[in-house]
């Protein structure tokens, strides 16, 4: 009877571990989209389109529709953080700068965060943003008004930019205002990885259907996306492209005749079209909020929903301190 009730102990124990360690491994290998092919003429001609781009006229037609008092087309920087930012909400912005975006190296690798705007309603904020810009030296803001209805143009902007102004970022992490972001994580994450090239990464969302209520502000009709399903593609809230994904998508977005689909949907089908496919990691927590504990938030890779004065404690909480056991 003893022994069956050790073994009934060690059984559940282990069941316990796998399930707790194994979720992760099992949730990567379901989510796993099976490579594109790259046979289609037209992917191949966009990725051959990617490879020689002209950034010189690229940088030429940016320039009278993007402000941006930040640079880094000199620079070698391993990773670019873009943070798409709403230009009221700058108390944001602040908190980002005092916590994860302070990180500005890693090994001796170089991390340079920006934020990315668009045009305030009122002059008041502009006049604000303008000596923030001036300040900082961090600001990219475009011509087109910041509004849910333009977010799409946003992210689009920012790949843009990073292609055309920082042409040297090994890789680009778009990141909304509201995460706790593991910088030294994710570098680290990053440096080891062997495959350089069509590195698309996040929390994979996989055969997400159009949302076709007219009632509701995420509306699509069918004239704007056809299909029962989008291609899979990363949650927006977070996700990393190595620089060569950031040109392909570039080019794919002149090609995606839909742009009346949230913009991360919209990224993955740039990112299809240029035979780009998606990875999947839970360390990105999409749009969820992950419960603060301070090792799970060393080895994360993001969180949502952090109110500003959770992410100055959290910072400083899983910025010093002892070492985190496996």
């Amino acid at each position: 009877l003893r022994t069956h009730q050790w073994c009934f102990i060690l059984f559940n124990i282990l069941l316990f571990h796998v399930l707790l360690f194994g979720a992760d491994f099992l949730e990567e290998y379901f989510l796993r989209s099976f490579p594109l092919s790259y046979t289609d003429a037209k992917t191949l001609e966009i990725r051959e389109r990617a490879e020689k781009l002209d950034l010189n006229l690229l940088r030429a037609n940016l320039s009278s529709t993007i402000s941006s008092s930040a640079t880094c087309s000199h620079q070698e920087v391993f990773l670019l953080v873009l943070v798409c930012s709403s230009p009221a909400n700058r108390s944001r912005r602040d908190a980002i700068r005092q916590t994860w975006g302070n990180v500005t190296d890693i090994s001796g690798y170089t991390i340079l965060t920006l934020f990315v705007l668009g045009k305030p309603a009122s002059a008041t904020i502009q006049l604000e943003i303008n000596e923030e810009s001036q300040k900082h030296r961090d600001i990219i803001e475009g011509s087109f008004m910041d509004s849910p209805q333009t977010q799409t143009q946003k992210v689009v902007m920012s790949v843009e930019w990073a292609v055309a102004f920082c042409p040297h970022a090994r890789y680009t992490l778009k990141a909304d205002e509201d995460l706790f972001v593991g910088i030294p994580s994710l570098a680290g994450y990053l440096l080891s990885l062997t495959q350089l090239e069509d590195i698309y990464m996040g929390r994979v969302v996989h055969q997400a259907t159009p949302d076709r209520d007219p009632r509701s502000p995420g509306f699509v009709p069918i004239h704007h996306f056809a299909e029962d399903f989008y291609p899979d593609y990363c949650q927006g809230s977070a996700f990393v492209m190595s620089q060569d994904v950031a040109r392909k998508v570039y080019v794919a977005s002149k090609e995606v005749a839909s742009k009346e689909v949230p913009p991360d949907v919209f990224v993955g089908m740039c990112a299809k079209k240029a035979g780009v496919t998606p990875t999947h990691s839970s360390r990105f927590s999409g749009g969820k909020h992950i419960s603060y504990n301070r090792c799970c938030y060393r080895f994360i890779f993001t969180s949502s929903n952090l109110q500003e004065d959770e992410l100055l404690k959290d910072w400083e909480e899983t910025s010093t301190g002892k070492e985190c056991s496996l």
